[in-house]
């Protein structure tokens, strides 16, 4: 240790996940630092950012010059024990790198930002001159505040619950039960109570931020600011991600809404906690560290003290277990409180579904004659219906009838989808994208067809079948489509929301993107076109996925009862199906969750699947599938070989090939374990990490692309 730079500090840094160094790395630094400083390292050529981090409990003896930091980020405020403890937990958890997840979870600017760039960042603003946007806010923040609603019997009763128990709570509501009102009652009920305390209110997807953060502004700007409510999401610029992050980890942000991102958002005042439709697949991340954000949230909130409500109208079965009541043969119950919300806002009711048998309507039907005679009746009448297929493009294959070709990604083991508006063929995996062409690339033949149905397909059948039916306005009917193709650009998603909002939209076509959360008002019918391919998977989650996703969109018919008893006409939702008696479909004609719930877990439970055990998969992308699957087989036999503990405790099943085996010419291969006791799983993983990375650097694996663990995996 030299004299100029007397300490050693230990700081975590983003590692190659292949390099197999997982804990903070040792620097030598003029000053003592305190734990969770933010400061700049040298890492072979680069200069990276990373976290410093409490001593180890025995540290090893230095046999060689350590390296100096290159710099402190001054003007942060240190990472608080909380939120380090909660990145130790995610790392140990998912089996990942500590310093991977300390940095990723920190704004992506500032990672890139020198000491200097930062004390830039950090200066006061200039004073500008009053624009409209700036008056305008001014004007807002300075706006009487958005009094509460008025609640319900059933809202007061769960609000009250909230208020006197210390939860985690499980807030199980039917879509239009009034679940915001709640949210947003408890977070203002938090807020004066404490006037350090911090909420976080997290949504699974971007397109439902902007909705929800008009409503909490209204509610909060005129009582705390303009400052006190900020968002956080991959759809912001890098600049206002970084704005967000640094107003709430001072304090002066008291609200942040976010994705699942917003888990790792350094709140020192937090004490409340919302995971709106905590269901939601979109809280798993599925690449790089691959956390669930509900439960992070969950262990957050318990680690700090918080309360936490877990909001859905179908909760996920893991969540619908660890809420349930105590009983005779349970006398403990779950872990959290089960709180319900059955009943709709006002007099409005749950729309009555009709489930019609597309293998009695006439061949190659899009839709039923009687569904058309309804969307007709609701133009008609100047109401909105919604027509939900949960896949893009015009059609997903085009096919030759002489010669048996297929529009192959030559990169994946996918199709091509056919985009009959540009005329392309894309991959929705790799992004290949090509011109279609004009005859069949393997006879000649002229006449390749579309096979399959998308969401272009349609838009354009219901634009032809409506042409002549008028609204009260005598104007013809209006379609269109909202999915990932329409809404690329910058605010094309807010603009066509509000021409549905606006009632300038009749027949609404669209994916899951707008089968949950909206807030349609005028929509009274919904529409699900064929729905079955969800059932015919090899994943043991996809029927609870289509009920979810079925019954979420569902709840967007009749939403507004004074809208729906003006027009004495009840909601509906339509399903075209070809298993009209399947469960999922019994269960939705009764809008039973927990029947449909009580049905799963039983099954789940007799097969020894989660909730009732716990799962992790070992994937491994390699050029050939051969290598993919050498690879995990040999590390079965490494663990086997070494006795890692916890063997005897936990199953490992073959290694087989991913459904979309090959993306971007990769070949993937898994591996599931999978075992009855939590603790039992995270030993054998953790030991046998470095069996992955010794195996990972042996010739015979010198065709392994990457290798990672999934734990609590949502899709096998």
């Amino acid at each position: 240790m030299s004299a100029e730079f007397p300490h050693t500090v230990h700081v975590a840094v983003h590692t190659p996940m292949h390099s197999a160094v997982g804990e903070p790395l040792s620097y030598a630094c003029a000053q003592a630092l305190e734990p969770g400083t933010l400061v700049r390292v040298p890492l072979g050529a680069r200069e990276l950012l990373g976290v410093v981090w409490d001593a180890p409990s025995s540290p090893e003896p230095q046999t060689f010059e350590l390296r100096p930091i290159a710099g402190v980020l001054e003007g942060i405020a240190p990472m608080n024990p909380a939120w380090r403890r909660l990145v130790r937990f995610a790392a140990r958890y998912y089996q990942r790198s500590l310093g991977e997840i300390a940095v990723t979870a920190l704004p992506p600017q500032l990672r890139d930002m020198t000491a200097a760039q930062l004390a830039r960042r950090l200066q006061p603003p200039k004073t500008v001159k009053k624009t409209r946007s700036s008056t305008a806010a001014l004007a807002q923040a300075c706006a009487p505040a958005q009094p509460p609603l008025a609640l319900s019997t059933e809202q007061a009763q769960v609000f009250a619950r909230i208020q006197a128990e210390p939860g985690p709570f499980l807030l199980y509501g039917s879509t239009g039960s009034g679940k915001t009102e709640v949210y947003l009652q408890a977070v203002e009920q938090t807020l004066a109570a404490d006037p350090q305390a911090q909420a976080l209110v997290m949504v699974p997807e971007i397109n439902l931020t902007p909705q929800l953060e008009q409503r909490f502004r209204q509610r909060f700007v005129p009582l705390y600011g303009e400052a006190a409510v900020v968002s956080m999401h991959s759809g912001m610029t890098q600049p206002q991600r970084l704005k967000s992050w640094l107003a709430a980890h001072a304090g002066r942000a008291r609200i942040v809404l976010g994705t699942r991102m917003a888990v790792f958002a350094s709140l020192p005042g937090l004490a409340l906690i919302v995971v709106d439709e905590e269901h939601d697949a979109s809280y798993k991340q599925q690449e790089g560290a691959r956390y669930s954000a509900r439960d992070l949230a969950i262990w957050r909130a318990r680690d700090a003290g918080a309360k936490i409500i877990l909001g859905s109208a179908t909760p996920s079965l893991e969540s619908w277990h660890a809420s349930r009541p105590p009983d005779s043969t349970d006398p403990q119950g779950g872990r959290y409180l089960r709180l319900l919300m059955p009943s709709r806002i006002g007099a409005a009711t749950l729309p009555q579904v009709r489930v019609v048998h597309m293998g009695q309507q006439p061949r190659k039907t899009v839709f039923s004659a009687a569904l058309i005679a309804a969307l007709t009746e609701r133009v008609q009448r100047g109401e909105q219906s919604l027509v939900l297929l949960n896949r893009r493009g015009f059609a997903p294959v085009l096919f030759c009838s002489d010669c048996g070709y297929k529009s192959d990604c030559p990169h994946c083991s996918a199709h091509q989808v056919f985009h009959k508006a540009d005329r392309t063929l894309r991959c929705h995996h790799c992004g290949f994208t090509q011109r279609v062409p004009r005859t069949c690339p393997g006879c000649g033949n002229p006449d390749i067809l579309p096979l399959g149905k998308g969401t272009e397909q349609l838009e354009e059948e219901l634009a032809r079948l409506l042409r002549n039916v008028q609204r009260p306005d005598r104007e013809p009917a209006r379609v269109a489509r909202i999915d990932a193709d329409t809404t690329r650009a910058k605010g094309s998603l807010e603009q066509q929301l509000a021409q549905v909002h606006s009632g300038d939209v009749d027949v609404l076509v669209g994916t899951q993107m707008v089968a949950k959360g909206h807030d349609f008002r005028r929509i009274t019918l919904v529409a699900a076109v064929d729905p079955d391919n969800a059932l015919f998977s090899s994943d043991y989650r996809a029927p609870e996925r289509l009920f979810c996703l079925l019954m979420q969109a569902a709840g967007r018919a009749g939403r507004d009862a004074l809208y729906v008893q003006a027009r004495s006409s009840r909601p509906e939702m339509w399903i075209q199906t070809h298993d009209p008696d399947h469960p999922v479909y019994a269960a939705l004609r009764e809008h039973d969750y927990p029947a449909f719930a009580a049905q799963q877990l039983g099954e789940r439970r007799d097969a020894g699947m989660p909730p009732f055990a716990y799962q992790a998969l070992v994937r491994a992308d390699a050029r050939s599938q051969e290598s993919a699957q050498g690879f995990l087989r040999a590390a079965q036999e490494a663990a086997r070989a070494a006795g890692l503990p916890h063997l005897d405790q936990v199953f490992l099943y073959p290694p087989i090939p991913l459904s979309i085996q090959r993306v971007a010419n990769v070949e993937r291969a898994q591996m599931l374990i999978e075992s009855a006791s939590r603790p039992a799983l995270q030993h054998f993983l953790r030991a046998w990490q470095a069996h992955l990375h010794w195996l990972r650097s042996q010739p015979e694996h010198k065709s392994l692309v990457r290798w990672l663990i999934d734990v609590d995996p949502l899709a096998i």
